[in-house]
């Protein structure tokens, strides 16, 4: 059973910066699309960032020049590195694998077969 662990989350003021990191089996960040998701409140989950076992990335339009996707050189973490936060980035962030795809990853939430639990991050103005 895959598992996927996150950490990182708190409150910071607008402008401020965050790292999330997630924690998951390695053979997973070699083999599927890795991504990042979130969920405001009283929205439904969105995309935010997509990483391939390739180091191909994808950005939500929201995010694009603000966050950075990664993994590190062991390929046992994948990070999310929140810049330039804004009060609209609040929300429980996810980190999910999709075993469906090595390339070409997505932000379809039903792709996405394994999931953790979630990290808060709150942006106050």
């Amino acid at each position: 059973q895959a598992q996927l662990v996150e950490s990182g989350g708190g409150s910071v003021q607008a402008g401020g910066s965050l790292r999330l990191s997630c924690a998951g089996s390695g053979y997973m960040y070699n083999s599927y699309c890795m991504g990042w998701f979130r969920q405001g409140p009283g929205k439904e989950r969105e995309g935010v960032a997509t990483i391939d076992p390739t180091g191909s990335t994808n950005y939500a339009d929201s995010v694009k020049g603000r966050f950075t996707v990664s993994t590190d050189n062991a390929k046992t973490t994948l990070y999310l590195q929140m810049n330039s936060l804004e009060p609209e980035d609040t929300a429980t962030y996810y980190c999910a694998a999709d075993p469906s795809r090595v390339r070409y990853c997505r932000f379809r939430v039903a792709d996405f077969a394994y999931w953790g639990r979630g990290t808060q991050v709150i942006v106050s103005s």
